[in-house]
């Protein structure tokens, strides 16, 4: 299987050659004593754009061949490595589409990114509000009847954003939504992050590109064996200008792009086109099935799936029944240090990969299950952690009001849960009493949310509306 970055660097690293450039570990030769022994392979990859070895913002050689084949497996125009993540590739594609004042749908379940980029595009949202899964008490897509009242409300809308799936692994089919928005003239953007591996076919949901989406975004390195903050972004059809998305590309993302997560997201390709080439799928496909029937057997607590939408097999949600919330079923796993992806009131999300992973504890987690109301007891209180995301008490037309007189304010923030990172409160939203009791359940929870500081005091940032009337 060929992986052209990967092995040109492979290459590299193996004529031990002298570095007399960035980055200052050179190679690895200077580097601290101590963690040498977790670094020191991976600094043999992590070098600088020298000859061979190709620039991320102008390819011509190695990591141009690597994009190209990319682009084959998924089935894409174009195709791109991106080294900040999917948050960068939302940020692109809105950009690219969308200027100062334009109009754009977005599905109100989107990640925090999505609304950075509309923000820092001076565009207007349009929200789109989604259903809720009955089984699992998450907001999952948006129905044809929603959009099509939307744009017949807003016509002149540029573009939408969907998120497909969503964190839970919910797939809904996107056929009729792609085509309305493009026969109203819309380009689509999808929010891919979790369906990197899709393109593998078989028992997983279609990928957005299957579907007509002119811009599609993936987190390799969510379900992939890619480094964190290694994603794709692919391109098709001729709605997007290709060229202004390199653009925005260009200027967000780093001009020392990290070599390692690019050569990851290279073997990451690779290590999918083997799956499909050597017809794996229903090899993995037993090896998950084996997995959740162990889970299934382990006493007080079971495997929840949505009934009326495609689940992904890599997404497992496992509720506690006797009567924990997902946040107190949370802490029981890590005390046996099982680190599920999240939790929320109801259950727990559990990210499985596309292989055989280490053998899982089972008989800790069952006696850990057991023990739970003398466990969740014992354990020592948290501070409530929140982001220091420090806004000035003194900035004009804002003030921190405490969460009882919130409720119909507009919001002078964002309030963002993480993971999953979409938010609870919008900038720029009238603030909802349900907001309010759900905020509250989180911090009595201790869920990181990134916010303000005055929320340790259980206060909100609201604009002063009198003043700016």
């Amino acid at each position: 299987m060929k992986t052209p970055l990967y092995t040109a660097l492979s290459q590299h690293a193996e004529k031990k050659p002298y570095s007399f450039h960035v980055p200052g570990h050179h190679n690895g030769d200077v580097f601290f004593d101590e963690a040498r022994v977790y670094y020191e392979p991976l600094l043999q990859l992590d070098v600088t754009e020298l000859v061979g070895l190709d620039d991320l913002h102008h390819p011509t050689g190695v990591i141009q061949e690597a994009e190209d084949l990319l682009a084959q497996l998924y089935g894409a125009d174009q195709s791109f490595f991106l080294v900040n993540g999917t948050t960068v590739g939302n940020l692109a594609m809105v950009m690219a589409t969308c200027s100062t004042d334009d109009q754009i749908l977005v599905q109100r379940n989107c990640h925090k990114s999505v609304f950075h980029a509309i923000e820092l595009a001076g565009a207007t949202p349009v929200f789109l509000e989604t259903e809720v899964d009955n089984k699992l008490h998450v907001p999952t897509h948006v129905t044809e009847e929603t959009l099509k009242h939307a744009i017949a409300r807003h016509p002149n809308c540029q573009a939408i954003v969907l998120t497909y799936p969503n964190y839970y692994g919910h797939a809904a089919d996107l056929s009729k939504l792609v085509q309305t928005c493009h026969e109203a003239g819309m380009i689509v953007l999808v929010d891919e992050a979790h369906g990197a591996h899709f393109v593998l076919g078989g028992a997983f949901p279609p990928s957005a590109l299957s579907y007509g989406a002119d811009v599609v975004v993936q987190s390799a390195h969510k379900t992939l064996p890619a480094m964190t903050m290694g994603s794709f972004l692919h391109l098709q059809g001729e709605r997007i200008d290709a060229k202004r998305v390199k653009t925005w590309l260009t200027m967000l993302q780093s001009s020392s792009p990290s070599y390692p997560i690019m050569a990851s997201l290279d073997v990451a390709r690779a290590f999918v086109e083997e799956i499909k080439e050597k017809g794996q799928v229903n090899e993995i496909m037993r090896g998950l099935s084996k997995l959740k029937d162990q889970l299934k057997r382990i006493p007080h607590i079971e495997l929840v799936e949505s009934d009326s939408l495609s689940n992904d097999p890599l997404k497992c949600v496992i509720r506690s029944t006797r009567g924990l919330t997902g946040y107190e079923l949370k802490k029981v796993l890590e005390s046996v240090d099982v680190h599920p992806e999240l939790a929320d009131d109801h259950q727990v999300l559990l990210i499985f990969g596309l292989g055989k992973m280490r053998d899982i504890p089972f008989t800790s987690i069952e006696h850990a299950l057991q023990h739970s109301e003398s466990l969740l007891i014992g354990m020592e209180h948290r501070q409530i952690e929140s982001a220091s995301i420090e806004i000035d008490q003194q900035r004009q037309g804002m003030e921190a009001v405490p969460f009882e007189e919130a409720e119909g304010r507009i919001s002078a923030e964002s309030v963002i849960p993480y993971p999953p990172g979409i938010p609870l409160m919008i900038k720029g939203e009238r603030i909802e009493a349900d907001q309010i009791a759900t905020l509250s359940r989180l911090l009595e929870h201790q869920v990181h949310v990134q916010a303000s500081q005055v929320i340790k005091q259980r206060k909100l940032y609201v604009y002063i509306e009198e003043e700016t009337r």
